[in-house]
């Protein structure tokens, strides 16, 4: 570990570089006990730095073999060499850096740097991994271009892959070989990669938009070679509509992807050699959900477009995170939504929102979409920056229309390749494609917290003009007490007896010619506005917030008459979708003020009865009839004031309970109408009609016997992981323990060798809020399943119960606290970057009506251990303020 208490670096303090260096050779002699890197750094004197500049590079865990400049080995005191820098002073204005590193992959568990798993050597290194490789100046604006061998064993690493084109390879003596790659793409060092080992191919080509034919090689274990083609066929889509959509060209001859079990992240979009953990890029029915399909294919296609937003065009420093992942999650997103439901898209993207950046927005670790100061770096790999950043980008698109935002990435694209640079330069390119001035808008990125519109409305029957009254503000965050009015895209429109009315603004001439001016983008920027509409036959009920076009909370005084309109009968599907959630959390807060209350509300059963009744896009119909999560309901109560999780817990059980009786054979009728019956396949109709009879199930299952007896059938009978999982989950939840744990024993002796589905294995039980879960967690901590070292285990074990069980976890006794901490401790010294992020629903103590001082103390506890990680400390120093 390092210092306890570690600098806390700022944006305000950004300093170009002194050195930049120009080509960077590296050679890897890799050994199964330790590693030597040999590095070759082309530097070049600033224009701006003096003649008596140091040249400061990075490096930590390394174990200095030699160092010369310019073929000259350097004396001790030519140099100062530290566990995080090596400083060399009174260089020329350019030459060459020679140093020879030794270092240990095979003992590297933070999975940063080289590290080596399961017999495989393999990079990660982003954000700051590359100095754990050699000696470097690791920051993003130090760009370079990459000439890279690597000598292996040629048994145990068959394969040698680096970024870049493959120029040489070669047999050497001792059973070992070599390859020589080449990239002649300038990169940071975070998008340098590395993997060597024994795996195997699966091969396709792709033919871009000028004739250029492309190898496509997906590179994983022999015995996972049947669970790529999804991967394979998300890759060639993400191409193809990279070059239709963005007019962006791949700009090698191959493009790998390297499936890895031990993987911190995702996936990594290194140039040209991507590196996936395997739960984002292996799919198969028995393994892979309906979700994780459509995980893969978003993951896939979100890597691949970092090819131009993140590589050709990168980042300046870390602050501006958020210019490729923000953009890149828009392009994921909007590539998703072409790829299947655009409604569906949106209603998933705002659950994620409301349930989670939300929260994140309101807690101790709040931050801007830019943040202003960070003590590592890890820690921002935020909802805010991806999510909230991706927001953003849908907001300057919607301000912009498709055709000027088009040319203002082209623009940016354009001026910017082969630079690192700023989320101002992203919005300077957007404002000089379109003529228009941004300098408001990019308050966005300043800015921590999550704005609130409160709306009111008035009718002048006589005149027939109806007025919105809307303000804003956004609440203080830790650093920011005082905001300023932000520029916020409000879409909306208003709904009538007959359907949506067209819409005129007071003073506005009425166009005749329009096919549709039912919906309206009406710009909110400053703390009070009034819009007025007129030429109305009747009072109308607002369309809020259609399509989620901003990410803000939204306060109007609906009626239940008002929701159940726009459930029934409003055109936007994301509104249909919100209304009948607020429907949902109406019931629940009634139901938790008044636990004994059994009635169900007529207007929510007429809701209900609408969007059974109606045709609709399945996979939309079923997340408007899931009930509103725990976590969701947790953040909507803290927003307020404080979350009492076991009344929410026993709030949801009544109405579930409430719903599954009065629709009992409405649930039966859609089970039947919609259980697929083909054999699998991961397509948008049978996805939306598997969501559909699943949530059906949910509900015939609810204190029903027959019901879970029907789910035990539908175990046995599925012919893929997502139906399993549900009916499991449904036979868990409903306290049949003999028959869960028959479940349980049958799906660990069809999957025990199948680790994807394993992890399912491991989530489904942490879940389980029947029986004792903190004992049952405890017992799969030991069970052969469970690897305390893997990222995947550990997200899917513990991560599972601290963020899905929420009943347990907020055990009165503290137990559930406890547990988590003890694994943070642990993780603290062994992966530091998955132990902050552990940390977060221990965070967010100050939210919860019972457990906050226990929740407290825990953070206390640890942060009094006596060699805290930076990534542990900044997590608990700011929770704790």
């Amino acid at each position: 570990m390092r210092d306890a208490q570690p600098k806390t670096i700022f944006l305000s303090e950004y300093k170009a570089p002194d050195y930049g260096i120009s080509y960077t050779e590296l050679h890897f002699e890799l050994f199964d006990d330790h590693s030597l890197v040999h590095a070759r750094l082309h530097f070049k004197r600033s224009d701006h730095a003096s003649d008596t500049a140091t040249l400061v590079l990075n490096g930590q865990e390394l174990e200095l073999q030699a160092l010369a400049l310019d073929g000259e080995t350097l004396a001790s005191d030519d140099y100062e060499l530290s566990d995080d820098f090596l400083c060399v002073s009174g260089l020329p204005a350019s030459g060459v850096l020679e140093t020879t590193a030794r270092i240990y992959p095979q003992s590297n568990t933070s999975l940063e740097g080289l590290y080596r798993s399961r017999g495989l050597f393999c990079t990660q290194c982003e954000a700051e991994g590359f100095r754990k490789i050699t000696w470097f100046p690791d920051r993003p604006d130090v760009m370079s271009t990459y000439h890279v061998t690597v000598d292996a064993d040629a048994r145990q690493c068959p394969e040698l892959l680096s970024n870049g084109n493959l120029v040489q390879s070669m047999e050497l003596p001792g059973d070992r070989h070599r390859a020589v790659w080449d990239d002649p793409f300038p990169k940071p060092s975070y998008l340098f990669a590395l993997v060597a080992g024994n795996l195997s191919r699966v091969e396709d080509t792709f033919i871009t938009m000028n004739g250029r034919k492309v190898r496509l090689i997906i590179l994983v274990e022999e015995k996972d070679l049947d669970k790529c083609a999804h991967a394979m066929d998300s890759l060639k889509r993400s191409m193809r509509w990279d070059e239709e959509r963005f007019g962006r060209e791949y700009d090698l001859d191959v493009f790998h992807i390297v499936a890895v079990d031990d993987f911190n992240m995702g996936a990594m979009e290194n140039k040209s050699l991507n590196i996936f953990n395997t739960s984002c890029v292996l799919a198969a029915p028995d393994t892979t959900t309906d979700a994780g399909y459509q995980r893969i294919e978003s993951i896939v296609a979100h890597e691949y477009f970092h090819n131009w937003s993140g590589n050709r065009v990168t980042c300046r420093d870390w602050f501006q995170l958020s210019l490729k992942e923000g953009f890149t999650v828009f392009r994921d997103a909007e590539f998703s939504a072409d790829m299947g439901s655009r409604s569906l898209k949106r209603v998933e993207d705002a659950m994620v929102m409301r349930t989670l950046q939300f929260a994140e927005d309101a807690g101790p670790m709040s931050h801007p979409v830019r943040p202003a100061s960070f003590i590592e770096i890890s820690n921002f790999y935020t909802l805010t920056v991806y999510e909230k950043g991706a927001e953003v980008v849908r907001m300057l698109h919607t301000l912009l229309g498709e055709e000027d935002f088009r040319r203002g990435s082209d623009l940016y694209f354009d001026r910017h390749d082969g630079q690192a640079v700023t989320c101002d330069d992203f919005v300077s390119a957007m404002e000089d494609a379109s003529g228009k001035n941004l300098s408001d808008f990019k308050r966005w990125y300043s800015q921590a917290g999550t704005p609130e519109l409160t709306i009111r409305d008035d009718w002048d029957a006589e005149q027939g003009v109806y007025t919105l009254s809307v303000s804003q503000e956004t609440p203080a965050t830790p650093g920011q007490s005082d905001k300023e009015a932000l520029v916020i895209p409000l879409a909306m429109g208003l709904l009538g007896e007959a359907g949506n009315l067209r819409l005129t603004l007071d003073g506005e001439a009425p166009d005749p010619e329009s096919a549709d001016n039912t919906h309206r983008i009406l710009i909110v920027d400053k703390p009070e506005q009034e819009f007025r509409f007129s030429g109305l036959p009747e009072c109308p009920t607002p369309s809020l917030l259609r399509g989620f076009s901003a990410p803000v909370r939204v306060d109007y005084p609906y009626t239940r008459e008002q929701l159940l309109a726009l459930v029934s009968r409003d055109d936007d599907e994301f509104v249909r979708w919100d209304s009948l959630q607020q429907l949902m959390v109406s019931a629940l807060q009634e139901l938790q003020a008044e636990p004994h209350r059994v009635s169900l509300d007529p207007l929510l059963e007429e809701a209900v009865n609408a969007i059974c009744s109606q045709s609709l896009d399945p996979a939309v119909q079923a997340d408007m009839l899931r009930l509103p999560s725990e976590t969701y309901l947790a953040e909507l109560a803290s927003h307020s004031g404080k979350a009492d999780v076991h009344g929410i817990f026993r709030a949801r059980q009544a109405l579930r309970q409430a719903l599954a009786e009065t629709f009992r054979e409405r649930w039966q009728q859609l089970f039947d109408s919609y259980r697929v019956t083909a054999p699998y396949a991961a397509i948008g109709e049978q996805i939306g009609a598997r969501a559909l009879a699943n949530v059906a199930l949910d509900y015939l299952a609810t204190g029903d016997e027959q019901g879970v007896s029907l789910a035990a059938q539908y175990y046995f009978s599925a012919d893929n992981l997502t139906n399993r999982l549900v009916a499991l989950r449904t036979v868990l939840r409903e306290g049949d323990a003999a028959l869960g744990d028959s479940l349980i024993d049958d799906f660990y002796a069809r999957f025990k060798d199948e680790t994807l589905a394993m992890n399912h294995w491991l989530s489904v039980q942490a879940e389980n809020t029947s029986g004792d879960s903190i004992a049952r967690v405890r017992a799969l901590m030991e069970h052969p399943a469970y690897d305390s070292r893997n990222p995947n285990k550990i997200r899917a074990l513990i991560g599972a119960f601290a963020n899905a069980n929420a009943v347990h976890f907020h055990k009165h006794d503290g137990a559930g606290y406890r547990l988590l901490g003890e694994v943070v401790e642990t993780l603290n010294e062994q992966n530091p970057q998955i132990a902050s992020r552990l940390l977060t629903p221990l965070t967010r103590w100050n939210n919860y009506a019972q457990g906050a001082t226990l929740m407290r103390a825990e953070l206390e506890r640890l942060s009094e251990l006596p060699s805290l990680s930076p990534d542990v400390y900044e997590v608990l120093s700011k929770s704790l303020a």
